[in-house]
C-alpha cells in the first residue's frame, strides 16, 4: 500500500495530523502527534488516557493521518486513512521510543523531561492506524 517515497517521508521525525470524528455539531479537528511506521506498516501513536479523541475513537474506530514535507523542500504529503485500534500495552515504550525520534535526548529542558516521566508512567494508551487507503502527492 505505501511506496519507498511514501515510507521515505514517514521515516522522518515529522508531524502527523491525525484526524478522528468530531463531537456532535463540531467541526473536524486534526491535532499534531508524534508517529512511526511498524514493521507491519500499520501507523501506531500514543495518548494521554484521558484526552477526548479516545472517546471518540471507541465509538468510532477510524481515523485518519496527513504528514507533509516541511516549508522550502519540494511539496510531498501522504495522507492515510483506515480503522482504528486502541491498546494498553506498549504506550510507553513507544512513547520513550518516539522521544528519542523528536527530542534532543542530550539535551532535554525541564519541561520535556517531566513529560517524558509522564509518558513512562502515565498509562498511556498505544492508537494503531491500519491503512486502508493511502492517497499523496509529490512534485
Amino acid at each position: 500500500m505505501f511506496r519507498d517515497e511514501d515510507l521515505a517521508l514517514l521515516a522522518r521525525p515529522l508531524y502527523a495530523f491525525l484526524t478522528v470524528a468530531p463531537r456532535g455539531g463540531r467541526w473536524p479537528a486534526p491535532r499534531p502527534v508524534w508517529f512511526e511506521v511498524a514493521d507491519d506498516r500499520t501507523l501506531r501513536m500514543f495518548s494521554v488516557p484521558d484526552a477526548p479523541k479516545l472517546e471518540r475513537l471507541r465509538a468510532q474506530p477510524r481515523a485518519s493521518v496527513v504528514v507533509a514535507a516541511p516549508v522550502g523542500e519540494p511539496e510531498q504529503w501522504v495522507a492515510v486513512e483506515g480503522s482504528v485500534t486502541l491498546h494498553d500495552d506498549g504506550a510507553a515504550d513507544l512513547a520513550v521510543r518516539l522521544a528519542v525520534r523528536y527530542w534532543d535526548m542530550d539535551n532535554l529542558d525541564p519541561m520535556q523531561r517531566q513529560l517524558l516521566e509522564d509518558y513512562r508512567t502515565g498509562g498511556m494508551v498505544r492508537i494503531v492506524l491500519h491503512p486502508e487507503k493511502v492517497n499523496r502527492f509529490t512534485v
